[in-house]
Parts: C-alpha cells; structure tokens; sequence
C-alpha cells in the first residue's frame, strides 16, 4: 500500500502493519479483522466505516486521523496515542483500552458502553452524545470536557474530575458521582437536578 492513496472495499484481514508510517492513506469499508498493527503510526489517514474487529492496535500512534463509524470490537488499544483524532461515530465494544492516551480527539457519538478507563486523562475532549452507558470512568479526569447530550445510565464516575465539564442534568441524576470534584456552577445543577431547592 502507498501513501496518498485511496483503498475501497478490500478484506485486510490479518493485515501486518509493518514498520513504515501510513501517511494520508484513505480506507473506505475496508475489513482489518484480526490485523498485526501494533505500534502502527497514522498521519493524516482517514478511515470511514472500517471494521477492526480483533484487531491488535496496541503501542499505536495516530495524528489527525479519523476514525468515522468504525467497529472495533474484542480489539487491543493499550498504549495507543490518539492526538488530533477523530472517533465520530465510532464503536468500541469489549476493548482492551488501557493505558491509553487521548488528547484533542473529537469521540461525539462513540460507543463506549461498559468501557474501562479507569484513571485516564479525557480532559478537555468532545464526547457529546456519546454512549457511556455503564462506563467505568473512576478516577478520570475530565475537567473541560464536552459531555452534552452524552448517555451516563450507571456510568462509574466516582472521584472523577469534572470541574469545568459540560454535562446535562440527566447525567448529574443518571450517573455514579461519589467521590467526584465539582465546581459551584455543576453543584448547583446537580441539586436542581435532584429537586432540591436552594434558598
């Protein structure tokens, strides 16, 4: 495979990443299941609705790559890096995440449901309208993140950080708080949200 190139459609199952980094490679519906990408380095890729099921991303390096309505199921990612990313729309199911680092990544609409990321540094990203749904976010640091509209049904975020984070009174009522640092602003919604009244 070449850089600046375009692949459409083809099976890259058991793919071997190699030792040379992918640099503005657009995949569209390609099939990497079960893939050797350990220690893979995108620049600039793109990949749209591309399976990655079983797939073994761990030690990864990705810089403004997309990852738009991706499956990426029983798959490895610890000790991934993801910097200037984008995950829209993207499914993570029964990952193995951790340690992982994210750092200006757009995750709206990702599935993270069940997910475990435990103690990891999400501050900062845009995760609106993503599903959480009993995430395990103990011990995250999210201050500053965009969490509107995101689903936190029995989302874990006891001694988490969220001082600064934008999150919507459903997920003040929905999610496990105890423990986590809030600023004024979000201790006040998080009473109305609970129909208390504040004199």
């Amino acid at each position: 495979m070449d850089d600046d190139a375009e692949y459409v459609d083809l099976d890259l199952s058991e793919l071997s990443a190699g030792e040379n980094p992918w640099i503005r490679r657009r995949f569209l519906r390609c099939n990497f299941l079960d893939s050797d990408l350990r220690g893979l380095v995108t620049e600039s890729c793109s990949f749209d609705e591309c399976d990655f099921t079983g797939a073994d991303l761990g030690n990864s390096v990705h810089r403004g790559t997309a990852f738009r309505t991706c499956t990426v199921r029983n798959a490895t990612l610890g000790g991934s890096e993801f910097r200037g990313c984008s995950l829209l729309g993207s499914s993570l199911i029964d990952c193995r995440l951790r340690p992982i680092t994210l750092t200006d990544c757009d995750l709206t609409l990702v599935a993270l449901g069940r997910a475990d990321l435990r103690k990891t540094d999400l501050s900062g990203l845009r995760m609106r309208e993503a599903n959480l749904v009993e995430a395990d976010l103990r011990e995250v640091d999210l201050r500053g993140a965009d969490l509107a509209g995101a689903r936190l049904l029995r989302t874990r975020l006891e001694d988490s950080d969220l001082r600064g984070a934008r999150i919507g009174a459903d997920g003040l009522v929905q999610a496990r708080l105890t423990g986590a640092t809030v600023d004024a602003e979000q201790a006040l919604a998080f009473a109305a949200a609970h129909g208390l009244h504040i004199a």
